[in-house]
């Protein structure tokens, strides 16, 4: 039997070992999960399945300092920003509740043509069949939540891929299911090899794939993804962030603070480049860099601590790496630029690193935020432009017309008004495009996009 170890990844102290499995066992799961959704007789209805989710948040409520715990070790998270994630996701489930009663068909008119009279047509929602659920280390059990029981609440069955780095969130919240209910068919989480989970993904017998990760591993998989298996994809960006000159600086300062430094920097949406009117790049650089270098960074357990480790050292070594590139060729580091341990870095700001370096041109996903002076906000909008990612963007102005401007000129599926790019909330839509990801996630989006539309007419003579 294969096991691995997860660790802390501030320390390295050993979690729990896991096992990996394999092929033969991922098969046997998804033959499970297809006989569920083939024995429609089965399937749970609507008001069992909010019976059993409200359970869950029960449990969830119950257990919620062990579960801020479980996600603050495992992912590195601090624990006031572990708070926040737990109770996201006790949201998240209530907001799948609520959206089940408006998950419905609808009446299509019928009778204002010869052709159609006579005829009653409406359509219903199906499950889709089975969910192929792949998940990143940054948010544990919150990403979990989003991609799982959006698809638990149209009725669909899931088996569930955890990130081998931070799996055992999502082994806890499935546990918590079957606590409260639900079939264990219904919903498996397994850690496996990558043979394993490609299988998974190119199974006929896989209707779904909600993939959150890395570009490269997330259009892998659509490419092997078996014929007329729908696909949704959410990788990540750069956060491009305007500055205007007439913007309320002591506002936007904490904000994009917040923003560019939650969790080291490793959420898709992090402020990473910031585009500042020269005229107000001084003021912006200098209280930016004050509140930035007073972030406590260290261990995450610690109730006051702001900026915890990244995931790995290797990951700390790439940061390391970017950030003195950016150096030797002439950006200037206004704070932070050194690591401070094998698995913490600094906060870091740049001010204005070559548009070539790596820390302006990849997703930096570290706790590092390039500042831009520009002299006019079209220069602003082409360099936010220039790369083939589009996420969250932000403005900061007091000038409706340079904010409702930037919202059309700026190459982005959201745009914050006087507001950081990491701000999100449930029922929010979600998701990147071009090399950002592919389909619009958040719970109300993927409950439709997990369902199949089936059309009902009936012919009447009595219509």
């Amino acid at each position: 039997m294969k096991t691995i170890n997860v660790e802390m990844p501030y320390n390295g102290e050993i979690i729990e070992r896991v096992e990996v499995h394999g092929k033969e066992v991922i098969e046997k799961a998804l033959e499970n999960a297809y006989a569920y959704y083939l024995n429609q007789e089965k399937w749970l209805k609507k008001y069992e399945i909010i019976s059993i989710l409200e359970k869950t948040i029960k449990i969830m409520e119950e257990r919620f300092e062990s579960l801020v715990i479980l996600a603050t070790r495992e992912g590195g998270k601090p624990y006031m920003d572990s708070k926040v994630e737990v109770e996201r996701a006790i949201s998240g489930i209530k907001v799948a509740i609520e959206n089940m009663a408006q998950h419905k068909g609808e009446v299509i008119p019928m009778g204002h043509t010869k052709s159609s009279d006579g005829r009653l047509a409406l359509t219903i929602q199906e499950p889709i069949g089975v969910v192929v659920a792949i998940s990143a280390f940054n948010h544990p059990l919150n990403l979990t939540v989003h991609q799982v029981i959006p698809t638990l609440a149209v009725g669909a069955p899931v088996i569930i891929k955890p990130s081998t780095r931070t799996p055992l969130s999502a082994i806890n919240l499935v546990k918590i299911l079957h606590e409260a209910g639900l079939p264990k068919a219904m919903c498996q989480v397994f850690v496996c090899d990558r043979e394993a989970g490609e299988w998974l993904v190119k199974s006929p017998k896989s209707a779904f794939l909600t993939f959150v990760g890395s570009a490269k591993v997330g259009w892998h998989l659509n490419r092997i993804a078996s014929d007329g298996t729908r696909v949704a994809l959410e990788h990540g960006g750069v956060a491009p962030v305007i500055i205007d000159k007439d913007a309320n600086i002591d506002a936007l300062i904490p904000l994009i603070t917040k923003g560019g430094f939650y969790h080291a920097g490793q959420v898709c949406v992090s402020v990473q480049r910031v585009y500042v009117h020269e005229e107000i790049i001084k003021e912006v650089s200098k209280k930016f860099s004050v509140l930035a270098s007073q972030l406590k960074v260290g261990d995450p357990l610690a109730k006051d601590t702001e900026v915890g480790p990244l995931i790995s050292h290797a990951e700390v070594n790439r940061i390391e790496a970017w950030v003195n590139e950016a150096k030797e060729n002439g950006a200037k580091v206004l704070c932070g630029g050194k690591r401070i341990s094998e698995s913490c870095y600094e906060p870091t700001l740049l001010l204005n690193p070559k548009k070539s370096d790596k820390v302006s041109t990849q997703e930096v996903f570290g706790p590092v935020v390039c500042l831009y002076a520009f002299s006019d906000i079209e220069e602003a909008y082409k360099d936010a432009n220039a790369l083939e990612v589009s996420f969250q963007a932000a403005v900061f102005t007091k000038n409706i017309d340079t904010a409702l401007k930037s919202a059309k000129r700026l190459n982005a599926t959201t745009v914050m008004v006087n507001d950081h790019t990491a701000f999100r909330v449930d029922w929010m839509p979600f998701g990147g495009a071009k090399q950002s990801g592919l389909g619009m996630g958040g719970i109300v989006h993927a409950m439709k996009e997990m369902s199949n539309e089936k059309m009902l007419v009936i012919k009447s003579e009595v219509l």
